[in-house]
């Protein structure tokens, strides 16, 4: 049988600009500029949740949390009495665009660990304490703050942990000296009595022995959190938990919000204000 000839057969070789197409690259283009902005999106949503959006307001019964609250929220000192439940609301600084949650805990031991509760949404932690009556109920406010500090230490490695920051609130209560104003007369007591405070129970529980706790419930603490680089007596400077800023505050009864010429909202919370403007931005 002859041979049948066969078709000459040319591979077909794709040219380049055949499968570029401007077509083709705008919808490449757009495919590729809709996953660099999902990718962005997620990020940025996963770093505002990781770093929290919360101000936690902790601290000892008549402390003066909810007056803060208040005060921060509506511009105005409301009238309050001992809180026996979460309250809440969101406030935005005056210079920042940003708002952002405050959440008042109440001080009373039996719920006062509610403050865990939101530990994860929690950019900061601020510790009020009544700078006029701290040297009297020093004990038990320590023993409070001591339970702050646990829970913070204590949370795992993959969470954030809240910065610490102490208010020394109420400093109108106490008078100014030719060498410091109220304001630092407030931070200095209330640094002095926790430190004092605080390094009692640290050596009682490096010692073995079971920290007698001062608050309404009684019992008997042995938690950790108090501990300080080189190993020495408790101070807030060289705690391990972090930095720990104090901020002197007061806010008046009946006290109203004063503007003064450059717009600048002026009050026993000023310094607290730009203090939270530079955590929340």
């Amino acid at each position: 049988m002859d041979d049948v000839p066969q078709p000459d057969v040319t591979p077909e070789v794709l040219v380049p600009a055949s499968i570029f197409t401007p077509q083709t690259l705008l919808l490449t283009s757009l495919a590729f500029a809709s996953a660099l902005l999902l990718l962005f999106v997620l990020f940025a949503r996963r770093k505002s949740v990781s770093k929290g959006d919360a101000l936690l307001l902790v601290g000892p019964p008549d402390a003066g949390k909810t007056t803060i609250l208040s005060t921060l929220a509506y511009k105005q000192t409301l009238s309050t009495h001992t809180s026996m439940q979460t309250n809440s609301s969101i406030v935005a600084l005056p210079s920042s665009s940003q708002a952002f949650r405050v959440i008042d805990i109440p001080g009373h031991p039996r719920i006062r660990d509610q403050f865990e509760e939101h530990l994860e949404n929690a950019r900061t932690v601020a510790f009020v304490v009544d700078a006029s009556t701290v040297s009297r109920v020093g004990p038990a406010v320590a023993e409070h703050l001591h339970q702050i500090m646990h829970a913070l230490t204590s949370l795992p490695p993959s969470r954030r942990t809240p910065t610490l920051t102490i208010l020394a609130h109420k400093y109108d209560l106490l008078k100014p000296t030719a060498h410091a104003r109220s304001d630092e007369l407030a931070v200095s007591r209330v640094r002095t009595v926790l430190e004092r405070e605080l390094e009692k129970r640290r050596a009682s529980h490096a010692g073995g022995v079971g920290v007698e706790s001062l608050g309404e419930e009684g019992g008997e603490s042995e938690i950790g959190g108090l501990e300080c680089t080189g190993g020495g007596e408790f101070r807030f400077a060289e705690w391990e938990g972090g930095e720990v800023t104090f901020v002197g505050t007061s806010v008046p009864l009946n006290a109203k919000l004063v503007v003064d010429e450059k717009s600048e909202e002026v009050d026993g919370l000023s310094a607290f204000r730009r203090w939270l403007e530079e955590e929340f931005q």
